[in-house]
């Protein structure tokens, strides 16, 4: 790798840096363009992951981000963190191979409570490989019933558990929208399959993994890095390594892709209204360039995993925001802010863009008064 000669990025610089990486500053041409960039976006909430990519794309649609995932540019399954993210096609199967065997080893106990068994896998795989085999697509619940049936229990979380370790093992992905939040199960090898332009081996896969990392999340370190994957520090520091020259290193700790633009050196004025799980948010093991560990717990109410959408002004998370009773037809907003000090009027244009991409008309946008 090589090294920027210039000192540590300053707050505002980092946070320019990372907006202009994520497309905040400037966009993508396409869904497709976006998640090239960013690799990865977490998606376990199918329809705040279409407004993470919507957000980076001026002008897109749900209905746009929709005919994305139905012709297959944004591949939906659960490559890292045990969690579902869209990722880029090419690179599902290389990232599995990383992170597969230690997702399996976290949930050998729950899979142990659960019944699930070597016979029990290979049951349900089978049943699984017949009902959609061909070109076909089940629903959640269809899935399930077929299981059923072949006298495999679904009771209680069985079926989804089933599902996810299908799914890790590269069997099955998301595949055609179903419902506004949901898709159908396909196989992956005829929903995607293997490409010539796959990375070989677990060496060249960290590479590329982590030169994409720095290229749409940068300038980014090797803890972010296995804080966004779920894998080792070890591994971490090892796809550092692996990347060479294609990143560069800029202060102490940080890497950015060698091909990024790092010509500005402040952040654009502007004003982001973001979905939960953003990726400028989610993306970071280490968020304090941008929210103070006291307004990060506001972002994640009770801890317990679930994420509010954020407002970002000038690259700062400055508070939370949600859709508030609709009105005469129009969807309001209402800003929940960390300090009295945003303004609504300053957001407005946000939101309409928001509105737009979910087809509904904007009501009022108000800041809460507690």
């Amino acid at each position: 790798m090589t090294t920027d000669a210039s000192s540590a990025p300053s707050i505002g610089t980092l946070r320019a840096a990372r907006l202009r990486a994520q497309g905040l500053a400037g966009g993508f041409a396409s869904p497709a363009a976006a998640l090239e960039r960013l690799v990865c976006v977490q998606a376990q909430d199918l329809a705040a992951a279409k407004w993470v990519i919507g957000a980076r794309v001026p002008g897109s649609s749900e209905a746009g981000i929709e005919s994305a995932i139905d012709d297959r540019s944004l591949l939906r399954s659960w490559p890292m963190r045990g969690t579902l993210h869209f990722v880029e096609p090419s690179m599902l199967r290389p990232i599995l191979r990383l992170t597969a065997a230690r997702l399996m080893q976290r949930a050998s106990k729950i899979h142990l409570d659960e019944g699930i068994d070597d016979a029990v896998h290979a049951a349900a795989r089978a049943v699984a490989i017949h009902e959609l085999e061909g070109g076909r697509s089940a629903s959640r619940d269809e899935l399930q019933a077929a299981w059923a049936a072949a006298g495999i229990p679904i009771e209680g979380q069985r079926g989804y558990h089933l599902i996810w370790r299908l799914a890790i093992e590269g069997l099955l992905c998301c595949g055609p929208v179903d419902t506004r939040a949901r898709q159908r199960f396909v196989l992956l090898d005829e929903w995607s399959p293997a490409g010539s332009s796959e990375p070989g081996d677990a060496d060249e896969t960290l590479a590329l993994l982590f030169t994409g990392y720095a290229r749409g999340h940068g300038p980014v370190s090797a803890r972010d890095f296995a804080w966004w994957t779920g894998l080792t520090l070890t591994q971490a520091r090892l796809a550092v390594s692996a990347a060479g020259d294609a990143v560069v290193a800029v202060g102490d700790e940080r890497f950015v892709a060698a091909d990024a633009d790092r010509e500005s050196t402040s952040v654009s004025p502007g004003r982001h209204v973001l979905a939960p799980f953003d990726e400028y948010f989610l993306g970071y093991g280490d968020r304090t360039a941008f929210c103070s560990p006291a307004d990060a717990v506001r972002v994640v109410p009770g801890k317990n995993g679930l994420f509010l959408p954020i407002l970002v002004a000038d690259g700062e998370v400055v508070g939370t925001w949600r859709r508030a009773p609709e009105r005469r037809g129009a969807t309001a907003i209402e800003l929940a802010p960390f300090s009295g000090s945003v303004d609504a009027d300053e957001f407005a244009p946000a939101f309409e863009r928001w509105a737009r991409f979910w087809s509904t008309t904007l009501g009022d946008v108000t800041v809460r008064q507690d």
